[in-house]
């Protein structure tokens, strides 16, 4: 080997190293634990639309690996043994022409592998769609809207917003979360990757998807479509819970408004202003659809669809300036008095649901 040959060696070898390193790198955020990457992972699967999903994406990214690892060690090959060398720069590797065999490789095998790949997709589709509804399913109505999220549960007569409620599913004993997903403006995309795929939400067309949770606790959603300027902000927060945990937020939900007599001055703002043109509060004579429901806001933990936490330094902030959280949100500036957004701060802070007697942690007197 001509010495001169070393720095175009050297330099193609560190190209390669990198470009592995950059492979496994991308590898291992894929399959890091949730401590490690807070974003949720489709590879992270708790239910069993998304663990069909996993278990296809596995497949096909072995199938690819292993196509990339013969083509990439192929290239390589042939770039070391057929590079060119000072000693004989007009050398040049020997020219085939017409070789049926390889024509037939290159042909016969993409097909096999596009086949292979196709029926395994397909499988896992019909799975997922054509999946048959128990009698013991949830259902729930999902409606996007720019940018927030609205829940309807039509036979428990619940209505909420961004915050969906849904019970774990136990094997022995299934109760899936069927939904019905509209849009009542653009294109919008439901989207939990650790509990089911993706699906769209179209105008004027019914999509459907559901969640088989195995366990419980919080799940992060987005809006996967872009839909506007907000869309970035338009997240989702899937609480999964325990069967008991389920019928004791369902009862609260089916309660009416908390009602404040304290805080009249403030119901008297929410139902003389704007605010009941777009916001219904059960009880009240607001009767708005085109923002979300009040009726138990303060039983959720965040407001503007997940942007900010729920609180009556948010909530204040909110309705005086929604910019200031949410550019370009759909929510007009309200202008109000202090006076007058101090009282409406304080009613609100008392929408939420009061557990019963039946729903308090029992305790053994001792």
């Amino acid at each position: 080997m001509h010495k001169a040959d070393w720095p175009v060696i050297i330099s193609r070898v560190a190209g390669v190293a990198v470009l592995l390193a950059g492979v496994l790198l991308a590898a291992g955020l894929c399959t890091a634990a949730p401590q490690d990457n807070s974003v949720p992972s489709i590879f992270d699967s708790r239910s069993t639309p998304a663990d069909s999903i996993r278990h296809l994406s596995l497949f096909v990214l072995g199938v690819t690996g292993l196509i990339f690892l013969v083509v990439f060690g192929l290239l390589s090959y042939v770039v070391v043994k057929f590079r060119s060398r000072a000693a004989d720069p007009e050398r040049e590797p020997a020219q085939v022409y017409g070789s049926t065999q390889i024509e037939l490789a290159w042909t016969i095998i993409p097909i096999l592998i596009v086949v292979v790949l196709f029926l395994a997709t397909a499988r896992v589709i019909h799975a997922i769609q054509d999946a048959p509804k128990p009698a013991e399913a949830v259902e729930v109505t999902a409606v996007g809207h720019q940018f927030w999220w609205e829940f309807r549960y039509p036979e428990l007569g619940v209505v909420t917003a961004n915050e969906l409620h849904v019970p774990v599913s136990d094997p022995s004993h299934p109760t899936p979360t069927f939904l019905k997903l509209l849009s009542a403006d653009t294109d919008h995309s439901f989207w939990i990757p650790q509990l089911a795929g993706k699906t769209d939400l179209i105008p004027n067309h019914v999509n459907e998807t559901w969640l088989d949770p195995h366990e419980t606790g919080l799940f992060l959603g987005q809006c996967a479509q872009y839909c506007g300027t907000q869309h970035a902000k338009m997240l989702l927060r899937v609480y999964v819970d325990s069967p008991e945990d389920f019928k004791v937020w369902v009862r609260g939900q089916q309660q009416p408004a908390n009602r404040d007599e304290n805080e009249a001055a403030g119901r008297r703002v929410f139902e003389s202003t704007a605010c009941l043109n777009c916001h219904a509060i059960a009880g009240t004579n607001g009767t708005g659809r085109f923002g979300p429901d009040l009726t138990h806001l303060m039983s959720r933990r965040t407001i503007a669809s997940g942007a900010a936490e729920n609180n009556s330094q948010n909530l204040r902030l909110w309705i005086q300036n929604p910019d200031s959280i949410k550019p370009g949100s759909l929510m007009p500036a309200m202008k109000l008095s202090d006076t007058e957004l101090d009282a409406l701060v304080r009613y609100l802070e008392t929408l939420r649901y009061r557990k019963r007697v039946e729903d308090q942690p029992c305790h053994r007197m001792s």
